[in-house]
């Protein structure tokens, strides 16, 4: 039993497979592994943002460069951003002593939970780059380990609306075990993850806390506006930390609870300064700097829980495509912007 897939990092010896420089997606499916046939990558936003500025956003540049990390790495993990994504595709063949043999069969649609940075994959095409929703469509092969979570594709979402909720779904569902009912919430980044953690914020505050979407983008602004997820909006540019708090003064003071889901590096010390001293700052974006945030914090003398969204919360996979379900705003959002 291998539940780490210790055996197929190739470089450096001894580590896990996040941390490797190479792994190897070619060796025999071992008996706890899962082999799934790929059909899309859901990059992560930080990693395709970064090469789209090294390449241009011409699609086959694009294209090249991830075919070409992942034929250098045996996965797909940004050597600039250390980011990835996820995938979504069909099983192909589910290894005997997997936690999922007997429950997953030949055939059955799934989208992967961990990051592509630790998931051996190989890539026969890519067939089109999407940069409007950061998807890579292809044709390829990966390995799940013992520990490698999934979801099943969803029977009455349409897959694409599914895959791209389920690629940031642990954001929402540590945002709810945070929120409480009274508290003001500021949402740095009304993108794809900002829109489904001021829904699941909203929920959990009542009537007495505020949900605040902020992003230097007035057309985003608009849109979870629209899509009912949040009591207001503030333009607010978070590279700029001086001209942020400036903002955030005016729109009241403090927050209780700040969720970094910027794209972009930078925005470390607008979330921290933001909130309020007690209080807490989620960083979920793979752009973060967790050294610039924690000494940033120490250098302002700011008390503030930091907590690093790790991807995982049991049961995000539900609680996601749940608030969906529940918000036909936040759907009507999806489909417009993340599942054409």
């Amino acid at each position: 039993m291998d539940p780490y897939g210790l055996r197929r990092v190739v470089s450096p010896e001894g580590v896990l497979p996040q941390r490797a420089e190479v792994l190897d997606p070619a060796l025999p499916l071992g008996e706890d592994e899962l082999a799934v046939a790929v059909e899309a990558l859901n990059v992560d936003a930080a990693s395709f943002r970064q090469i789209e500025g090294a390449v241009g956003r011409d699609p086959a540049r694009i294209a090249a460069e991830i075919a070409r990390i992942v034929r250098a790495r045996g996965k797909l993990h940004n050597p600039v951003t250390g980011s990835g994504g996820m995938l979504i595709g069909a099983v192909a063949e589910v290894g005997p002593r997997h936690p999922a043999a007997g429950a997953l069969r030949p055939g059955d649609r799934i989208a992967t939970l961990v990051s592509l940075t630790l998931t051996p994959l190989s890539l026969e095409e890519i067939t089109a780059v999407r940069p409007e929703i950061d998807r890579v469509e292809c044709r390829g092969r990966a390995v799940l380990f013992a520990t490698g979570l999934w979801a099943r594709l969803p029977a009455d979402l349409p897959e694409r609306l599914a895959l791209a909720a389920l690629d940031v779904c642990g954001a929402p569902a540590l945002v709810a075990r945070h929120a409480r009912p009274g508290m003001r919430v500021l949402v740095v980044g009304a993108g794809k993850s900002g829109a489904l953690v001021c829904a699941a914020a909203r929920e959990r505050l009542g009537r007495d806390g505020e949900v605040v979407a902020a992003d230097p983008s007035a057309a985003a602004l608009e849109a979870v506006t629209e899509a009912g997820v949040c009591d207001r909006t503030l333009p607010l540019d978070a590279c700029d930390a001086v001209g942020a708090l400036a903002r955030v003064r005016a729109a009241g003071g403090p927050f209780d609870l700040v969720v970094s889901c910027a794209s972009v590096p930078g925005t470390e010390m607008a979330a921290i300064l933001a909130v309020r001293d007690g209080g807490t700052v989620i960083f979920f974006s793979m752009a973060t700097s967790f050294t610039a945030a924690a000494l940033g914090a120490e250098g302002v003398g700011k008390d503030a829980t930091l907590v690093v969204g790790n991807g995982y919360v049991p049961g995000h996979a539900d609680l996601t495509l749940d608030l969906l379900r529940r918000h036909p705003g936040l759907r009507a959002l999806f489909e417009r912007r993340y599942a054409r």
